[in-house]
C-alpha cells in the first residue's frame, strides 16, 4: 500500500459511491470525468473516484485502475474500473479541463482482536445469509468469495457492495475510519433491510387473501342470485344488494370501493330500524352519490372568457387580464397544481358575479359556499360518523350538488372566517386549498381521501389582513379596488337599470332614467367603492315608478335631475371640498377604508401647559404611534425654525380628528401629523389645495402606504389639485387608469423636508 499516491486525476461519480475491492462497468458523459480517464490511460492508469459532497470537495474515495476505455454513442464513453483501496482526499484542484485529487494514506482505527474479528466475521455472514434467503438466496461467485474471505475490512466492503442500500449509507461504509462503527452501521443496515422484506411480504399476503375473499364474496353472491331465481322470488331485492349493485358499477378508486364494501356487509348484518343501520344507511349513500370519477366536459376557450366577462362587467380590465392568465396557466399544466385565485376588494365591486361569470364562461358547474362566520372545523372536514346527526363538510356537500368533480367552488368571505375550541378552520382550510395537499383531501365523514384537484376553487375577501399568511401564500391575490365615477355611471346605464328594470316588471317603453340622474345619484346619493348601495337607489326608483304606473298615476317616468329628489328625497351626502383658505395647524390626509377612499383633516391646536400629548377622534394604536413618531420628528427639527428647546415643555399639543364618532386607524398619517405640528409650532400656514399619504420615520424618511387608487379617487373628488405620495408608491401610481390622475399634479416625496417644502405657504416680503 502507498503512504501517498500524490495527486491523480479524480473521476467524480453522481449518486453512487464505489467501495473497494469490485471490478465494474459504467458509462461516463461529463467531459471533465472524460479528461480525467485519458490522463489516467496515458499515465499509470490510476484514478480516484469519488462522490459528489453537496458542492464541498469530497473527503475520501478509493484508487481505481483504468482496465478498459470504449467510445460508446455520442460523446459517452464506457470504462471498466477495477477499485483498490481507500484514501483520503486532502485537496482538490481543476487542471487541463479535469479534477486532480491529492489521494493520501487512508488511517482506519480498529482495536479489535483475532478472535473478536472471527466472531464479527461469522455473525455478519450469517446475518447477510438471513437477508439473502429473505430475497430468495445469493450466487455461487458470491457464496464463494463469503467462504474464502478472512479479513473483516474486506467482508465489510464485500457485503455492503452488494446490499441494496442507499447512497449515503454506502458513503458511510466509505468514509468511517473505526472498523467496530463501520461494522456496527453495516449490521443495522442488514438488519433494516431483512425487517423491510418481512413487512412486504406480509402486506403482499394480507392484500392475496382480500382479493381472495373478495372472489369468494363475488362467487356466494351469484349463487345466491341463482337460488333467488330457482324459487321465483329473483324479483325481491334487499337493499344492502341494492347497495352492492351500485358499487359494482361505482367508478371509484378501489379504496374506496373496498371501504363500501365493507360498510355493505356490515350494514346487511344489521337490523334497518336500529339507529346505527340508519347511520350507515346515510353514509353509502352519501359515497355512492359522490361524483368520484364524473368529470362535466369544460369549454377552455380563452376567447370566450373574455367574452363573458366583456358582456357582464365594464371596467376592471387588469382583473380580467390577471384572470384570463391564471386560467391560461390552469390549461397549460392540465389542472394540476394551478394556484387558487383571490379576488380581494370592497363590498360591491362584483367580486361574486365575476366568479360566476367565470364558470358560465368555462361551462362548469358553480356553486358557492359562504364562510361567512364559519368557526367550527367541522364545517370544513365534516363530523365523525360515528357522532349523532353527523354530517360531511362544506366542500363534500358542494361536490354532491354538483354532480361532477371538476367545478368551480366560490369560497365567499374567506376573511370572516374564524376559529374557536372546536379546531382551527384555516388549517382545514390549508388542506382544501394547497394544490400540494387536496389531491388526497379527507373528510372526516366520509373517512377515504376525496381528490379536489380538479376543482378551480376561487376565493373572495374584503381584505387580506384577517386572512393567516399561509393561507394567502396558497392564494394568487387579485386585487379590485373601487370603481371611479365614470366606471360607476357605464356600469348603471349599461347593467344595473336595465336589471332593475326587469326585476320590477318594468320596460323600456314605461321608464327611463337619465344619464344627468344617474350621476346626480352616484355623486350624492351613495358612498361606496362598489355599486351595491348605488344598485338598492335605483331599485327604489324602479319601486316607486311601479306604483305610480299600477295606480294610474303616470303611464310613463322619465327621471330626470329635476324630479330625482321626488323619488328619493334630499341629497344625503355632500362631496369633500377643500378648505376655502390655507390655515396654521390644518393639513388634509387621505385613508383607506373598506368603502373605498376618504380624505380627512387633522387639525392641531397648541396652548400654553406642561408638554402634554392630547390625541382625540378616535385614532387605533397604529395611528397613536405615528402621531408620537411626528412629535419626536418636530422637536428633532425644531432648532432649524429658531424654535426655542424650552418650547414643548412649556405647551400642551392636541391633535384632534373630526368625525369623533368614527374609529380611524392605519400606518398612513404619519406625514400628514408631522406636517400639522409642525405648521402649528413654527405658525406657518399649510396650502388648503394639497392632500399627503405617507408614514413617516424618527429621522424624516417617507415610507409607503397601501391603497393608493382609492386614495387619489377621493383626492379627486374633493378637488384636490396636489397630492404628495412617497416616492416608494412611483410604481403603484403608473398602474393607476390615467382617468383617475388626470387633473391631478403627484409630487413623489422621500422625506420630510420635501413634505414641508411643498405644503407649507411660502411667506411674500
Amino acid at each position: 500500500m502507498n503512504e501517498e499516491y500524490g495527486f491523480l486525476p479524480m473521476v467524480v461519480v453522481d449518486e453512487m459511491t464505489m467501495l473497494p475491492d469490485v471490478l465494474i462497468h459504467f458509462e461516463i458523459t461529463n467531459s471533465y470525468n472524460i479528461s480525467a480517464v485519458k490522463k489516467a490511460m496515458a499515465a499509470d492508469h490510476l484514478v480516484v473516484m469519488a462522490t459528489k459532497n453537496h458542492g464541498a470537495d469530497p473527503e475520501c474515495g478509493v484508487v481505481a485502475v483504468v482496465r478498459q476505455l470504449m467510445k460508446a454513442s455520442g460523446k459517452i464513453v464506457r470504462v471498466l474500473f477495477d477499485t483498490h483501496e481507500r484514501v483520503s482526499i486532502d485537496r482538490v484542484t481543476y487542471e487541463e479541463k479535469s479534477y486532480m485529487a491529492f489521494a493520501a494514506r487512508f488511517e482506519e482505527e480498529s482495536d479489535i482482536n483475532l478472535l473478536e474479528e472471527k466472531a464479527m466475521i461469522s455473525a455478519l455472514v450469517d446475518l447477510y445469509r438471513a437477508f439473502l434467503a429473505e430475497n430468495g438466496g445469493g450466487n455461487a461467485e458470491l457464496e464463494k468469495r463469503i467462504n474464502s474471505t478472512d479479513n473483516i475490512i474486506q467482508m465489510i466492503d464485500l457485503v455492503a457492495t452488494h446490499l441494496p442500500i442507499s447512497n449515503d449509507s454506502r458513503q458511510i461504509i466509505l468514509c468511517e475510519r473505526n472498523i467496530r462503527s463501520r461494522y456496527d452501521f453495516l449490521i443495522k443496515s442488514i438488519s433494516d433491510e431483512i425487517n423491510m422484506q418481512r413487512y412486504k411480504k406480509e402486506y403482499f399476503l394480507k392484500i392475496k387473501h382480500q382479493v381472495e375473499q373478495n372472489q369468494k364474496e363475488y362467487y356466494l353472491r351469484e349463487q345466491l342470485g341463482i337460488i333467488h331465481k330457482e324459487l321465483g322470488d329473483e324479483d325481491v331485492e334487499s337493499e344492502s344488494d341494492i347497495f352492492f349493485a351500485k358499487c359494482e358499477s361505482l367508478e371509484a378508486p378501489e379504496e374506496v370501493k373496498n371501504k363500501l364494501y365493507e360498510e355493505i356487509k356490515r350494514f346487511k348484518r344489521m337490523s334497518s330500524i336500529s339507529s346505527e343501520g340508519a347511520v350507515l344507511r346515510g353514509y353509502i349513500e352519501t359515497v355512492l352519490e359522490l361524483p368520484w370519477n364524473k368529470k362535466s366536459s369544460d369549454n377552455n376557450s380563452l376567447t370566450n372568457v373574455r367574452e363573458v366577462l366583456e358582456k357582464n362587467h365594464y371596467g376592471l380590465e387588469k382583473v380580467k387580464e390577471r384572470i384570463m392568465e391564471s386560467l391560461a396557466v390552469r390549461e397549460l399544466t392540465d389542472n394540476a397544481k394551478a394556484p387558487i385565485l383571490c379576488l380581494i376588494g370592497p363590498p360591491g365591486t362584483g367580486k361574486t358575479s365575476i366568479v360566476k361569470s367565470v364558470a358560465e364562461a368555462l361551462e362548469k358547474k358553480y356553486i358557492r359556499l359562504c364562510l361567512g362566520g364559519v368557526r367550527d372545523e367541522a364545517e370544513i372536514r365534516g363530523h365523525r360518523k360515528t357522532y349523532v346527526g353527523a354530517m360531511p363538510g362544506r366542500i363534500i356537500t358542494a361536490l354532491k350538488r354538483a354532480g361532477v368533480s371538476n367545478p368551480v367552488i366560490l369560497l365567499d368571505e374567506i376573511d370572516k372566517v374564524s376559529s374557536d375550541f372546536k379546531g382551527d378552520t384555516h388549517s382545514a382550510l390549508l388542506e382544501v386549498l394547497d394544490p400540494e395537499q387536496n389531491k388526497y383531501f379527507t373528510d372526516h365523514y366520509i373517512e377515504v381521501p376525496v381528490d379536489l384537484s380538479d376543482v378551480l376553487f376561487i376565493c373572495t375577501a374584503n381584505s387580506s389582513q384577517t386572512i393567516p399568511q399561509p393561507l394567502l401564500d396558497r392564494m394568487e391575490i387579485i386585487e379590485i379596488a373601487g370603481y371611479t365615477a365614470n366606471e360607476k355611471f357605464h356600469i348603471a346605464s349599461e347593467h344595473l337599470v336595465g336589471k332593475q328594470r326587469k326585476q320590477n316588471g318594468l320596460k323600456k317603453s314605461n321608464f327611463k332614467l337619465d344619464d344627468g340622474a344617474i350621476t346626480k345619484i352616484i355623486n350624492e346619493y351613495t358612498r361606496e367603492a362598489g355599486v351595491r348601495e348605488l344598485e338598492r337607489v335605483i331599485g327604489k326608483i324602479c319601486r316607486k315608478t311601479a306604483m305610480q304606473i299600477v295606480t294610474g298615476e303616470k303611464k310613463r317616468v322619465t327621471v330626470t335631475v329635476r324630479n330625482l329628489t321626488k323619488y328619493l328625497g334630499k341629497e344625503k351626502y355632500m362631496p369633500d371640498k377643500i378648505n376655502e383658505e390655507d390655515e396654521i395647524g390644518i393639513v388634509r390626509g387621505l385613508a383607506w377604508t373598506k368603502v373605498g377612499g376618504d380624505t380627512l383633516e387633522i387639525e392641531v391646536n397648541i396652548v400654553g401647559g406642561k408638554g402634554k400629548l392630547s390625541l382625540t377622534g378616535q385614532m387605533g394604536d397604529v395611528m397613536k404611534e405615528s402621531a408620537k413618531t411626528a412629535i419626536s420628528f418636530v422637536r428633532s427639527e425644531c432648532e432649524k425654525y429658531d424654535v426655542d428647546k424650552k418650547y414643548f415643555e412649556e405647551h400642551d399639543i392636541h391633535v384632534h380628528i373630526p368625525e369623533g364618532a368614527v374609529p380611524k386607524d392605519g400606518p398612513s398619517a404619519g406625514i400628514t401629523m408631522a406636517t400639522a405640528i409642525m405648521s402649528a409650532v413654527v405658525r406657518k400656514k399649510v396650502r388648503a389645495d394639497i392632500a399627503m399619504t405617507g408614514e413617516i420615520t424618527l429621522r424624516g424618511r417617507v415610507l409607503p402606504i397601501g391603497g393608493l387608487k382609492e386614495k387619489l379617487l377621493a383626492a379627486k373628488t374633493a378637488g384636490i389639485k396636489k397630492v404628495l405620495v412617497p416616492e416608494k408608491n412611483r410604481k403603484d401610481v403608473e398602474e393607476i387608469e390615467k382617468e383617475i390622475t388626470d387633473g391631478i399634479i403627484i409630487i413623489y416625496v422621500e422625506r420630510m423636508e420635501q413634505v414641508l417644502l411643498n405644503a407649507f405657504v411660502e411667506e411674500r416680503g
